[in-house]
């Protein structure tokens, strides 16, 4: 069975997909045995395979028109994985103002915020444009889902760093029992 799917990324991502010297583009044509035909003028990226893993590179490729750099796109690769979009629209409303707000609330002083919630869910987290887009483990995935509607909502840091810790600790106290 021959896949084919197209997906557009923004033209400023079309250099990171591309790579130095096509070497992102060959590594994810080579993990994932698919082959990729970028258009470089309008983002338009052609994703061709007879077998391997075409959906893996969807999302690669998805994950990279999205703000992330290739080496966690790549993260993609791992079944247990996967990438999940939020357009930040939904709590901005059309007003360009309230998303910036959003955006900065997310993203914090010199990205503190985004980093804290990459460590506390165990994820990669990339703010770009309208979008807030995750990549993690199941567990994880929803947990900082659930931290960027809350702070995207307008609550407090402290209290969304409060329930991702409570989480983590009920996470562990699991893994002990298991172990006991």
């Amino acid at each position: 069975m021959i896949f084919e799917k197209a997906v557009r990324i923004p033209g400023d991502r079309v250099a990171v997909l591309i790579g130095r010297s096509g070497s992102t583009k060959a590594a994810i044509e080579e993990s994932c045995g698919v082959d990729l035909d970028v258009d470089g003028e309008t983002g338009e990226v052609a994703i061709r395979g007879d077998g391997g893993e075409p959906f893996k590179a969807v999302g690669i490729v998805s994950a990279i028109g999205r703000g992330f750099s290739p080496e966690s796109a790549m993260d993609l690769l791992d079944d247990s994985k996967a990438l999940h979009v939020i357009d930040l629209r939904e709590y901005a409303g059309r007003s360009p103002r309230a998303l910036g707000r959003i955006r900065a609330r997310l993203i914090g002083e010199r990205g503190r915020a985004r980093r804290n919630l990459e460590g506390l869910s165990g994820t990669r987290i990339s703010v770009y444009g309208r979008t807030v887009s995750i990549i993690g483990a199941h567990a994880g995935l929803r947990l900082a889902a659930d931290a960027v509607a809350s702070l995207s909502s307008g609550s407090v840091h402290g209290s969304v760093y409060g329930r991702l810790e409570a989480a983590n600790r009920r996470k562990k106290a699991e893994r002990m029992r298991l172990w006991e």
